[in-house]
């Protein structure tokens, strides 16, 4: 199974729309006794549906030609949604400006403003916690990927 989503992964590759849109996940399983294969699509501005639809019948079109899945299989083309973890760091980068949640695998969470990414780790803007009687202060951070689990963009309605 993982030759098979190589090879796929790299037909996905081929037919990306332009430079700008990138492979978050390709994912293989079974629902209900079907092949399901999950494509994660996301792009530096913004996935739109007609990008998912022409890379659905991209994909499709080559794999049928090729034969690669002989059993019948679903085949979903989507954006990750808001509360899709990030996961490369060109998705890290793209989220610049916005506000992240970050979990640690000490356990700790951390909420602040991604202000850079590095090939090593991210700096955030993070509010430290005000003593009785003082404003609240902001300070920068840096956390390496390696320490960071999980990291959720945060859906602000300002």
């Amino acid at each position: 199974m993982t030759e098979l989503k190589q090879a796929i992964e790299e037909i996905v590759e081929k037919h990306l729309p332009d430079e700008s849109h990138f492979v978050v996940e390709v994912k293989m399983s079974e629902k209900s006794g079907k092949k399901l294969l999950n494509i994660l699509l996301d792009a530096d501005g913004g996935v739109t549906i007609q990008a998912c639809a022409k890379l659905s019948r991209a994909v499709s079109e080559e794999l049928e030609a090729k034969e690669m899945m002989p059993e019948a299989y679903v085949l979903e083309v989507s954006s990750p949604g808001v509360d899709y973890p990030l996961g490369s760091r060109r998705q890290f980068q793209k989220n610049i400006g916005r506000e992240l949640k970050v979990s640690l695998t000490s356990g700790e969470e951390i909420v602040g403003k991604l202000l850079e990414v590095s090939d090593t780790g991210v700096g955030l803007l993070v509010k430290k916690k005000k003593e009785k009687g003082k404003k609240a202060t902001e300070e920068e951070i840096s956390l390496p990927f390696e320490e960071m689990k999980k990291t959720i963009v945060q859906v602000s309605f300002k």
